[in-house]
Order: structure tokens, then C-alpha cells, then sequence
């Protein structure tokens, strides 16, 4: 009798964009549980060829009729939610009107994920675990009733609510939320998404994980070499795109009130030329940007060159910061808002964290000017703990768990 475990499956919508801890979460689970079958409906990007070298199944198209029928309508329907967004983009349309391009996105982005789960149905019938990385934040039951398999859900975030349509469509198919657990990377996000949907099961669990590669010396001292910043110069780095969650205007200000020299680097996409033509021209600010998106050499080279990575964010945005840990896993220093009051609890008193009141830009000029004198210690692999980031071993290891214990409750 065959008892092997069956492949650990794993959904990624987004694994067609540039490199994100989104992305990089796949690739190392994908890594320690060999076999693994990553779904990628839209194709992998090109920082994530290392997947297919490292043993795993890659799917990216959908496998059987049902599988193909649902993602040609979730493209219909992604096509029909962009003009919308154009046609009803003005404010002069009622609320109604504007919102409801992003209903039908919702109802995309449902069928896309059934149609993975119909995917993974015919590939890996016997599935150790089956989980959608990054899945939508409605239609819970909806996917699981057209995919026809139970399934885990990272749900990161809650930016369009269900309108009376589409949450009467979710009605309909509320049973199907027995066959779901969502999973929620911060407390936050959960108390956010969870009251609309008090018949889902949810856990809070980080997302991002620790894949034992923090940063080296020689990598730091070839990044120094690599932007021509002197070993006794001190450094910053701000990793990604400028979204309106992140908040630059802070940073800005402050970068304009220093009174001691610091080399910033700026790596991602998309970024303001205006605000980094300002920067560039300030007296005690020495910039290097990286345009993004980047592979996950020239990310880590940003890291490395790094005193510091600064997450600046405006205050009340709870989720996940893939930033926050990256730095952690790579053994940064963090400079980091008090934007989320959960978080900044996890980091206060950390010898590796300096803290500054969100969106207060004379804190935050102090705090770099600091860093002439007083540069945080690197975070260890304990550091980790203090943001529950599991390794990329364990978090395969519960997601088995939790799924063989829905499936056991589900039947």
C-alpha cells in the first residue's frame, strides 16, 4: 500500500509579477517539499525560474474542461471590470456606479481561483495540502463550491467589500465556506475581514517566511563596493513601491531636516522622479536608486549595503509588511513607524528595531541622524520569533496539518 504523502499544491494568482515576498514565500515552499505543484494561471515571472530547477510541477494553464471554461470566463470578466474602471472612473458617477467595475473584479478573481482548484483537483487528486497564496477577500464559498475541493486561503487584505450583488451571490453559496479555512497574516486584516464573513473559519498565521539565507559579509562588503558607499558612511534602504499605504511624505520631510550625512537607496516600482530628483539634490543625502522590479541577486545587494532598511507607513495600515520581514530574515536593521500598533508591540525593546511615531518626519530625521553614532545590531535567527515568521519547513508543516484537519471536518 502506497502511504506517501500526496504534493503539497500551491496557488499563486500573482506569480506572474515581479519579485515580491509574495513570490518569494512560493519558491521556498516550493523548495523543501519536493514535488510540490505550483499553479501560476498567469505564467511564473522571470525571477521565479529557480522553481522549475527546484523539483516542482509548474502548471500554467488550467488542466481539464470545467478548469478551462471557468478561467476563459474569469478573463472575460477581468476584461469587462478594466473598461469599467476607465468608462465609471469619474467622481460624477454615483458610488454605485464607481464601485461596480470592482465587483466584477471580485467575481474574477473567484472564478480564476476555482479554476486553479479544479487544476489542482486533476493533477494532484491526493493533495497533502491545497492553498491559494495570495486569494481574493470575498466569495470564500463560492470557490470552493466551483472548484469542487477544500482549500486553504491567504487573505492579506481587504480592499473591496461585497456590494448586494456579489454578496448575494455569496449567500447562495455559503455552505461552501465549511471547505475553507482563511488564513490571516496579522490580527489586523482579520478584524478587518473577518466580521463580513462570521460563518468562515480563520487563523491568524504569518505569510512570509524564514528560508535560511541571510546576508553574508562578503555580500555586504561586495554591496558597499557595488554603490561606492564607504565603509564608514552610514546607509538606509527603501525597498519597494511607493503605494499610497507607504508614506513617503514623511520620509521626505525628514530626509530635508538631516544634519548628518546618509547614503539612501531606493529599490522598486513604481517611485515619484519628482520626489527623487528633490532627494537627489539635498545637501546631506547621497542617493542610489535601483528601478524595480529586480531579481532577488540585486534586492539582496540593496539589503546588503544597508545599515538599515526604513519602513515608513501611514498610520492605521495593519497588514503584513513583506518589507519588515525581509529585513528580519536577512539580518537588517529596521527604522520602522509605529503604523500598526500590533506590530510595533512585537518590535519594542528589540536591540535590532528603532521605532519613530508614524508620520512624524522630525522623529524620524532624529532617528536617522542617529545612526552616525548608535547603528541598531543585526537581528539574529531568534528575531524571527519576535514576528511569529516561521520557517519555510514549518509552515509546510501546518499547512499539511490544518488542511488534513479541514478535510476531516468537511466530509
Amino acid at each position: 500500500m502506497n502511504t506517501a504523502p500526496g504534493p503539497l499544491v500551491l496557488i499563486e494568482p500573482n506569480a506572474h509579477r515581479g519579485g515580491g515576498h509574495h513570490q518569494r514565500t512560493l519558491a521556498a515552499l516550493a523548495a523543501v517539499r519536493p514535488g510540490s505543484l505550483v499553479i501560476a494561471p498567469g505564467g511564473l515571472s522571470e525571477d521565479l525560474a529557480p522553481l522549475v530547477r527546484s523539483g516542482a510541477r509548474v502548471a500554467a494553464g488550467p488542466a481539464g474542461p470545467a478548469a478551462r471554461i471557468l478561467l476563459a470566463v474569469a478573463r472575460a470578466a477581468a476584461r469587462v471590470a478594466a473598461v469599467g474602471q476607465r468608462v465609471f472612473a469619474s467622481r460624477s458617477w454615483p458610488r454605485a456606479v464607481r464601485r461596480s467595475p470592482h465587483q466584477v473584479t471580485l467575481l474574477a478573481r473567484c472564478l480564476t481561483e476555482a479554476a486553479c482548484l479544479r487544476t489542482a483537483r486533476r493533477l494532484a487528486p491526493r493533495a497533502s495540502s491545497v492553498v491559494i497564496l495570495s486569494a481574493s477577500e470575498a466569495l470564500h464559498g463560492a470557490v470552493a463550491l466551483l472548484g469542487g475541493t477544500p482549500h486553504l486561503r491567504f487573505v492579506h487584505e481587504a480592499v473591496t467589500t461585497e456590494d448586494r450583488p456579489v454578496r448575494w451571490l455569496g449567500r447562495l453559496a455559503r455552505k461552501g465556506e465549511k471547505r475553507v479555512i482563511a488564513l490571516y497574516p496579522t490580527a489586523a486584516v482579520r478584524d478587518q475581514a473577518g466580521p463580513g464573513f462570521p460563518h468562515l473559519p480563520g487563523v491568524v498565521r504569518a505569510f512570509a517566511v524564514d528560508d535560511g539565507r541571510p546576508l553574508t559579509d562578503s555580500e555586504r562588503d561586495g554591496a558597499r563596493s557595488a554603490f561606492t558607499i564607504p565603509a564608514d558612511a552610514k546607509a538606509v534602504c527603501v525597498v519597494g513601491g511607493w503605494w499610497p499605504y507607504k508614506d513617503i511624505s514623511t520620509i521626505d520631510t525628514a530626509l530635508a531636516r538631516l544634519t548628518a550625512p546618509l547614503h539612501v537607496l531606493v529599490c522598486g516600482t513604481p517611485l515619484d522622479d519628482a520626489v527623487l530628483t528633490r532627494w537627489h539634490q539635498l545637501p546631506d543625502v547621497h542617493l542610489h536608486t535601483v528601478p524595480g522590479p529586480v531579481d532577488d541577486q540585486v534586492l539582496r545587494l540593496v539589503y546588503a549595503a544597508a545599515d538599515a532598511a526604513l519602513v515608513a507607513r501611514k498610520s492605521g495600515v495593519g497588514k503584513e509588511s513583506g518589507l519588515v520581514m525581509d529585513a528580519v530574515r536577512l539580518g537588517v536593521p529596521l527604522i520602522v513607524s509605529t503604523h500598526d500598533p500590533e506590530l510595533t508591540a512585537r518590535l519594542a525593546g528589540e536591540p535590532w528595531t528603532r521605532l519613530f511615531p508614524a508620520g512624524d518626519p522630525d522623529a524620524l530625521a532624529k532617528a536617522l541622524d542617529q545612526l552616525t553614532a548608535d547603528v541598531p545590531a543585526r537581528p539574529g535567527p531568534s528575531a524571527r520569533g519576535a514576528l511569529a515568521m516561521s520557517s519555510a519547513a514549518d509552515q509546510a508543516a501546518f499547512l499539511t496539518d490544518t488542511y488534513a484537519r479541514l478535510t476531516k471536518e468537511s466530509r
